[in-house]
C-alpha cells in the first residue's frame, strides 16, 4: 500500500488499526493509573519510587524508537513491528506475576521498549502514504481514535482492580499484544517500498537519523513536542493521587473523570483537521500553547488561595483540548519537516516526548502528592517553555 490516495476503506481501516498500535504503548500506563494506590501497599514501596516505574516505562518507549525507527527505514515497518509487540505481550505477562518493585521497574522498562515500535511506526506509515495537510487530517483522526484508549481504559482499569487485582490488568495487556500481532500479520501491508528504503548497515541508517538533528529549527521542534508531552504526564503521573487521596475520590469516580479527560484529548486532537483548510498550524499552535499558559497559571493560584474540586476539574478538562490540539499540529509539522527518513523522524520526536514526560512523572511525585500545586506548576513550566521556544521560531 504505498498509494498517496488510498480508499475510503483502507483509510478507515488505517486509522482503527494504526489507532490501536499507536496506543498500546499509552494503554500501558493509563489501565494500571487506577492502581497505583493500591499497588503502593501491596509492593509494600513508596508513591515515588512506584512513579518510577511510570518513568522507566516512558524511559523505554523513548529508547524503543530509537530502534525501532531507523531500522524500519532499512527493512520495513511490518517486521519491526512483529517483534516488538510479541516482545511487548511477554514483558506484560511476567510483570503480572511480580512480587518486586525493582523488578517491576525492569520489566516496565523493557514494555516500553518493546511497546514503543507502536507508537514510532504508526507515524511513520501514515507519513508515506500522506503529506501536507492531508497528513494533519489524518494525525487528527488518527489522535481521535487513540484517544478512545484514554477514555475506556482507567474505567477498564478499576474494574479490573476491584475484582482482579493489579496483576489482571497486565494479563490484559499480555492478551492486547497478542491481537495486535495477529492484526498486524493479517491486516497491515507493508507501506515503504524496497526502493524507498535507506542503504547501507543499521549502524549507518541510525547514523542518519540522527544527522537530523544538525538543523536547529528541527531540534526546537522536538523541545516543542516533549514539552507537550511533558504537560500530559505531568497531570497523568498526579491525577490519582490528586483527585483519590486529596479529593478522596473512589477509585470508580477517578476512573470516570480520567475518562472524561480522555475526552478532552481526543476532541482537542480532532480540532487541528477540522481548522486546517481555515487556519496555519503555526497559528493553532500558538494559539493552544497561550491558552494552555492562561489556564495553568489560573490552577497554579487556585492550589495556593481556592482548592474547589469543580473549579480544578473544569480548569484540567480545558487544558487537556490544548494539550490535545498541541499534539496534533506539532507532529503534523515534525513529520512534514523531512520527505525522507521518516521512521528516523518520528523515532527522534517520540524520543523528545518520552524522555521529557519521563522527568515530569519523579518531579511531580517528589514535591507532593497532597497538593495539586506540584501538577499545577509543572503543567505551566510546560506550557511556558513551549510557547518561548514556538515565540523564537517565529521570530526566524
Amino acid at each position: 500500500m504505498t498509494s498517496n490516495n488510498p480508499s475510503l476503506a483502507k483509510r478507515i481501516w488505517l486509522i482503527i488499526l494504526l489507532g490501536t498500535i499507536s496506543a498500546t504503548g499509552p494503554l500501558s500506563i493509563d489501565l494500571y493509573l487506577p492502581a497505583l494506590p493500591e499497588m503502593t501497599q501491596a509492593l509494600h514501596t513508596s508513591a515515588s519510587l512506584l512513579q518510577l516505574s511510570l518513568s522507566a516505562c516512558l524511559l523505554g518507549l523513548a529508547l524503543g524508537q530509537l530502534i525501532a525507527g531507523p531500522l524500519s527505514d532499512k527493512y520495513g515497518r511490518k517486521i519491526p513491528l512483529i517483534i516488538g509487540f510479541l516482545t511487548f505481550a511477554l514483558a506484560s505477562l511476567l510483570i503480572a506475576f511480580s512480587s518486586s518493585i525493582y523488578i517491576l521497574i525492569g520489566l516496565r522498562f523493557i514494555q516500553g521498549l518493546a511497546g514503543a515500535s507502536g507508537q514510532v511506526l504508526s507515524r511513520a506509515i501514515a507519513r508515506d502514504l500522506f503529506s501536507g495537510p492531508l497528513l494533519t487530517q489524518f494525525y487528527a483522526m488518527l489522535s481521535a481514535v487513540n484517544g478512545i484508549f484514554p477514555v475506556i481504559s482507567p474505567v477498564i482499569g478499576g474494574m479490573l482492580v476491584h475484582y482482579t487485582g493489579w496483576q489482571g490488568i497486565f494479563m490484559l495487556l499480555a492478551v492486547i499484544g497478542m491481537i495486535v500481532v495477529a492484526a498486524i500479520i493479517l491486516g497491515l501491508p507493508e507501506t515503504l517500498a524496497i526502493d524507498q528504503r535507506v542503504t547501507g548497515s543499521s549502524f549507518t541508517t541510525i547514523l542518519e537519523m540522527f544527522k537530523l538533528l544538525k538543523k536547529w529549527s528541527f531540534v526546537r521542534l522536538l523541545i516543542i513536542a516533549g514539552l507537550i508531552y511533558g504537560a500530559l504526564f505531568s497531570y497523568i503521573s498526579a491525577s490519582s493521587f490528586v483527585f483519590q487521596t486529596d479529593f478522596h475520590m473512589s477509585v470508580g469516580a477517578f476512573s470516570l473523570l480520567y475518562a472524561v479527560n480522555g475526552i478532552a484529548i481526543a476532541l482537542g486532537s480532532a480540532l487541528p483537521g477540522r481548522l486546517s483548510k481555515h487556519y496555519s498550524l503555526s497559528g493553532q499552535t500558538w494559539f493552544a500553547f497561550m491558552s494552555a499558559t492562561s489556564l495553568s497559571v489560573i490552577l497554579v493560584i487556585s492550589s495556593l488561595w481556592y482548592q474547589n474540586l469543580v473549579l480544578v476539574i473544569a480548569l484540567i478538562f480545558l487544558i487537556l483540548i490544548m494539550v490535545g490540539m498541541l499534539l496534533t499540529t506539532i507532529t503534523s509539522i515534525v513529520m512534514n519537516s523531512n520527505s525522507t527518513n521518516s521512521g528516523g523522524t518520528s523515532a527522534l520526536l517520540g524520543v523528545s516526548q518520552n524522555t521529557i514526560s519521563s522527568l515530569m512523572a519523579p518531579i511531580v511525585g517528589l514535591m507532593g502528592t497532597h497538593t495539586y500545586l506540584p501538577m499545577a506548576v509543572t503543567l505551566l513550566c510546560c506550557c511556558l517553555g513551549g510557547s518561548w521556544l514556538l515565540r523564537l521560531a517565529t521570530k526566524k
